[in-house]
């Protein structure tokens, strides 16, 4: 019987390192992740932006994008937390870094670090097997991308992220990649800025043969410009899928929908 204390603590210690992970996402692409490698199991709270997955509707939230309610999310218990660091002010960040919980931040810079991210984030919850077949249909899906749209002379791309004021994105934003895979290159990539304001002028002088924004109406105002290669060619366009700015797994295809739609406008003359 003077066994018994010592299984009976064994038992315990088992039962424990048996309880599922409890993860929080600090970010909606990371949330994106964790369904896509089928671990919404793990998600004990979510950062809210925009609308939800349905499969997430009844889950806690702990705050919406720089608003982090870190009440909410201590009540959780997390053992690990996804953060992608623009998601969360700076002072919070190092609030949480202080508290000693486990963190995973990801910030990638192009598509290939990207896909190395999720499955690092599938090692990290457990998931390594299921990530690494994940990450090579990505892998596999990109480079049949990159040789179905490879151009000689990259198409020239402003990417508008908003026009009041005038806003883009800088070269060591994904979505710069994103164009690269398109045979396309982002006017402003030689700017270090996440989303550099810009002015018209600027624009006019790099001259590109293709506009991008998210709807018509961004799109209007160039149209005064006619000097632009982007209006006398027809090269005014609606960004097919916004699903290009979500680091997540559906990047890829949000990124062929963005191909497929450049090269209508702009064949590859190779």
């Amino acid at each position: 019987m003077r066994f018994l204390p010592g299984l009976l603590a064994l038992f315990a210690c088992t039962a424990l390192a048996a309880d599922p992970l409890r993860v929080v996402s600090l970010a909606p692409s990371m949330t994106e992740i964790m369904l896509e490698l089928q671990a919404d199991d793990l998600l004990v709270g979510v950062l809210d932006g925009g609308e939800r997955p349905a499969a997430l509707r009844d889950l806690p939230s702990v705050g919406r994008q720089g608003q982090l309610d870190m009440e909410r999310l201590l009540s959780l218990r997390p053992d690990l937390l996804l953060l992608w660091p623009g998601s969360v002010p700076p002072a919070q960040r190092d609030q949480l870094k202080r508290l000693g919980i486990a963190t995973f931040s990801a910030e990638p810079r192009d598509i290939d670090q990207l896909i190395a991210q999720i499955e690092a984030i599938a090692e990290r919850i457990g998931r390594a097997g299921q990530g690494h077949q994940y990450a090579q249909a990505l892998r596999e899906r990109l480079r049949q991308l990159r040789q179905q749209y490879r151009r000689d002379e990259p198409l020239q791309v402003f990417y508008q992220v908003w026009d009041q004021p005038l806003y883009t994105l800088g070269g060591r934003q994904v979505v710069s990649d994103a164009l690269a895979v398109c045979g396309a290159r982002n006017v402003f990539a030689d700017l270090s800025q996440p989303a550099p304001q810009v002015n018209v002028e600027s624009v006019l002088l790099r001259n590109p043969q293709v506009i991008l924004a998210g709807d018509q109406a961004q799109l209007a105002s160039w149209k005064a410009w006619p000097q632009l290669r982007a209006v006398a060619d027809g090269g005014l366009l609606v960004i097919p899928d916004k699903g290009i700015e979500r680091p997540s797994g559906q990047m890829i295809e949000a990124t062929a929908r963005l191909c497929a739609a450049l090269a209508a406008k702009a064949p590859a003359s190779r």
